[in-house]
């Protein structure tokens, strides 16, 4: 077991089935060592987490819900990895998309959810740069949805 999967048994994190995507994009592309993953909701078997970080759902959901974004990504980056996520060496970056009301602005603590995960999971490997951002609607309606670049040859 590689010690991404243990971190991950450790966490009692299962992963899900990569979600197909639901336009006309592919989930990732590899570009040389770089492997760009396109942006995951925060779905899960139940539904996942939707609605309006700061409105209907709160910052301790929103942290939640970029966590579940982490978890997708995760799937994904196996996925990428032809199943061995040894293979990563670095998450490069992150880009966090939290759909908020106007008088929220706590959205660097919403991807901390996704962040925490990252490194959680990947240790030094998962220390990344990442951009958090603040927008008007997201994809049916998910409160979080998170991409990905990521080095693995």
């Amino acid at each position: 077991m590689s010690m991404p999967e243990a971190r991950l048994a450790a966490l009692a994190i299962t992963l899900p089935a990569p979600i197909a995507p639901v336009a006309n994009y592919v989930p990732f592309v590899r570009n040389g060592d770089l492997v760009y993953i396109s942006g995951q909701v925060s779905v899960d078997a139940s539904g996942g987490i939707k609605g309006i970080v700061g409105e209907a759902v709160d910052l301790a959901d929103g942290h939640a819900a970029a966590r579940l974004c982490a978890i997708n990504l995760i799937a994904q980056i196996k996925a990428a990895c032809n199943g061995d996520l040894s293979r990563v060496r670095r998450i490069v970056k992150l880009g966090g998309f939290v759909q908020v009301g106007p008088d929220f602005f706590d959205i660097p603590k919403v991807i901390d959810g996704a962040s925490d995960l990252m490194v959680a999971v990947f240790g030094d490997a998962g220390r990344h740069a990442r951009s958090a951002v603040g927008v008007y609607r997201l994809p049916l309606d998910f409160a979080v949805e998170v991409d990905a670049v990521i080095e693995a040859p």
